[in-house]
């Protein structure tokens, strides 16, 4: 009997048992769940692109986002120069920190 984690359903995870399915996989050639899952979904687009609902044939055309699009800030923000408000509040708070010291 071939025992398979059933990773489309809740992702068992059978950690004790985890050496003894590697050498059955090995031993019996089985493909791994990394291999069984690419082949399924590649199966799933296959079928989708052909399907008469236009939302699975949409999913096929479907481009994730550039992989730098959930960076919250940008790296020039740093870089760039201070706007007019904030280089009069900069020289607000270096003139109060010049009177405080002469005091």
């Amino acid at each position: 009997m071939c025992i398979r984690t059933v990773m489309t359903y809740a992702s068992p995870v059978f950690a004790h048992a985890a050496q003894k399915h590697y050498i059955d996989y090995r031993d019996l050639e089985l493909p791994t769940i990394s291999k069984y899952m690419k082949d399924a979904s590649k199966r799933f687009f296959d079928i989708a692109g052909s399907h008469p609902n236009a939302l699975l044939r949409a999913a096929v055309d479907y481009q994730p986002p550039h992989p730098t699009h959930l960076i919250r800030r940008p790296r020039n923000v740093l870089t760039d120069p201070p706007d007019a408000l904030t280089a009069a509040v900069e020289s607000l708070m270096t003139s109060t920190t010049r009177m405080t010291d002469l005091e």
